[in-house]
């Protein structure tokens, strides 16, 4: 990939713990995404990875509607014991942007589940792409990973790295998010 400005490395204590944090800002869409990895993710053989695709609503308001929040933190929680790197996909509602993703909430208020709702709005069920989170892992020198997903898109996405182990990330479901897991799995192949 061809004009990424990266951030310098700096400090970022949290809930979860003290990672390391860098900026990868791609120039043609402006979007900015988050390298956040353990101090010892280079002496570490096959890091656990998360690709953790931004979710406005779950990550920072703590909506119950998907299972995204939950996810982010106990990727953290893991991370922060074991060692590796979440990497903060900035592809907002599988890539359709904010506004779009409140007006896919407004038709499931009626009746669509997600993926109508997105084709509904002239999407795809899942618009994202993966190029820079291989970008991220080449440049932090990650040739071996465990990745922390449900999602085979992401596995696929990686095939310049070597992905020794799969570990689920599995969130009890919440009265709120259960039609919208159950589309994940029946739907989207997601290895709930």
């Amino acid at each position: 990939m061809n004009n990424i400005e990266i951030s310098q490395i700096a400090t970022l204590p949290t809930k979860h713990g003290t990672f390391k944090i860098q900026a990868f800002k791609e120039q043609q869409s402006q979007k900015e995404h988050l390298a956040i990895f353990s101090e010892n993710l280079h002496t570490l053989k096959a890091p656990i990875v998360r690709v953790h695709s931004e979710c406005l609503t779950g990550d920072a308001i703590g909506s119950v509607k998907c299972d995204c929040g939950e996810q982010l933190d106990f990727a953290l929680d893991l991370i922060a014991k074991e060692g590796g790197l979440v990497i903060y996909h900035r592809q907002e509602g599988r890539n359709i942007g904010l506004l779009n993703k409140v007006n896919a909430y407004a038709l499931q208020d009626k009746g669509l589940d997600t993926v109508a709702a997105n084709h509904q709005l002239g999407f795809k069920a899942d618009e994202r792409t993966y190029e820079i989170v291989e970008f991220i892992l080449h440049y932090l020198k990650v040739k071996k990973l465990k990745l922390l997903t449900n999602n085979p898109a992401k596995i696929e996405s990686l095939s310049d790295i070597e992905i020794v182990e799969r570990l689920p990330i599995q969130i009890a479901p919440n009265p709120h998010n259960e039609a919208y897991l159950k589309v994940k799995k029946e739907q989207l192949g997601h290895l709930l």
